[in-house]
């Protein structure tokens, strides 16, 4: 099979569709022979910072010498993105071969009833794909939620779970809800390493341990980030860990959530290892992080800024982080946000910093038309000019901004994924 037809079947089960049930994916393992249960696995859950959690934790151990898979969503430009063994994609090639070892296990369970979902689908590549490799550890990021999620076929020897708010509407109105569904990670013998959260949400979490017999690791109980810098191109941090103290390593991410991020990393890499981490291994894996779209700088003069930041925390996680990080004399929005998700908590956040938006609509289908974009911004207090696409928003904020002006993309990784291209080519 050739790469451009695996994407193509790959895309006809449709990307954006859900079907809250563990039935089809499970279905499909077991044709396979459970391939998720032949290595040990962490799970990256939470609301924000999971994508750069895993990919942290995934650094660190394969730069102590573990081939890792590591497996995250959305994708940015390319659906390769999703796999990877430690820092190399999967190819497309691979990627083809791999469908197209699925796919004859994916037909017989279509032929079920509801057909194997896009994600269900990435779900099971990833497990088979790692099996096949074979790596010593999979890293696994939830794609949403967490109990029906089709990555909690894993067993979880550690589980990380990132600060629980709300976001996707699916998981419920309360952190409280959305806090039970993403503690579905948690199984009999999980080590949990669990970020600070909202009362309820470790009232949820603790709760979920005790059942099932897994281990808590709390930040600020278990472990901490003891120290943080700012430095050239990011930060110097300390981190009180599990099994040792870390100090003074270079994180070229910027943000406190970020260092936090990296300190629930080093923590889920200490439980899996069961020691101290090697202190050079370590520092080599911090200093050469990147999270594409999260606070990536894809051009100078003017500063732009590219963030994928899509529900009211992140926002204000990135406001916070902007203010700490760069200087500059306006900063001017390229925005767009999904019909799914809280654009006026979004644009809240970020209303203190910004100068003036240019407001559009990425192409993904739920996008906000750009007009409705711009009335939300100026109900937040932010001017807005409306613009058809984030292409003509770059035009015109390009167009508008000084040498020392900041031009932030941001409202949704979909967003980030129109404006990346632009700048960082190869990408």
């Amino acid at each position: 099979m050739r790469y451009e037809a695996a994407l193509a079947a790959l895309e006809a089960r449709g990307e954006g569709r859900m079907v809250p049930s563990l039935d089809r994916i499970r279905a499909v393992t077991e044709l396979l022979g459970d391939p998720q249960l032949t290595y040990p696995t962490v799970h990256v859950a939470g609301t924000n910072g999971k994508t750069t959690t895993a990919r942290l934790v995934t650094r660190i151990l394969c730069a102590h010498g573990l081939a890792t898979g590591l497996t995250t969503s959305p994708h940015l430009v390319s659906v390769t993105e999703r796999l990877a063994l430690c820092d190399e994609a999967i190819s497309p090639p691979e990627l083809a071969e791999t469908y197209a070892h699925l796919e004859p296990y994916l037909r017989q369970v279509d032929a079920g009833g509801e057909p194997v979902t896009y994600f269900e689908t990435m779900a099971a590549m990833a497990y088979l794909w790692f099996a096949d490799k074979p790596v010593d550890v999979g890293v696994f990021e939830v794609g949403m939620g967490g109990s029906w999620d089709a990555t909690n076929l894993i067993r979880s020897e550690v589980a990380i779970v990132c600060p629980i708010s709300l976001d996707h509407r699916e998981l419920g109105d309360t952190v409280k809800e959305v806090a039970r569904e993403k503690a579905g990670i948690l199984k009999e013998g999980t080590a949990a390493v669990v970020r600070e959260q909202r009362p309820e949400a470790v009232v949820v979490l603790e709760a979920r341990a005790s059942e099932v017999g897994a281990t808590i690791h709390a930040e600020g109980d278990a472990f901490a980030l003891t120290g943080r810098e700012l430095a050239v191109g990011g930060q110097q941090i300390s981190v009180r860990g599990i099994h040792g103290e870390y100090r003074d390593l270079a994180l070229h991410l910027h943000g406190e959530h970020q260092a936090r991020n990296a300190a629930a990393a080093i923590v889920g890499a200490e439980i899996l290892l069961g020691r101290e981490l090697a202190a050079d291994p370590l520092r080599q894996a911090l200093s050469g992080a990147s999270s594409p779209g999260r606070l990536e700088v894809a051009g100078r003069h003017p500063l732009i800024v590219l963030d994928g930041a899509h529900n009211p925390e992140g926002a204000a996680a990135l406001a916070a982080a902007i203010g700490e990080a760069f200087l500059w004399q306006r900063l001017l929005l390229v925005v767009s946000i999904l019909d799914t998700k809280d654009a006026a908590g979004i644009l809240e956040g970020l209303a203190s910093r910004a100068t003036t938006a240019y407001a559009c609509a990425s192409r993904h289908p739920r996008a906000l038309p750009a007009d409705r974009m711009a009335e939300l911004c100026d109900a937040a207090g932010i001017p807005a000019i409306p613009h058809a696409s984030v292409g003509e928003a770059l035009d015109a904020a390009e167009a508008a901004a000084a040498p020392d002006d900041l031009i932030l993309v941001t409202g949704s990784l979909y967003t980030v994924a129109d404006a990346r291209p632009r700048y960082l080519k190869g990408t």
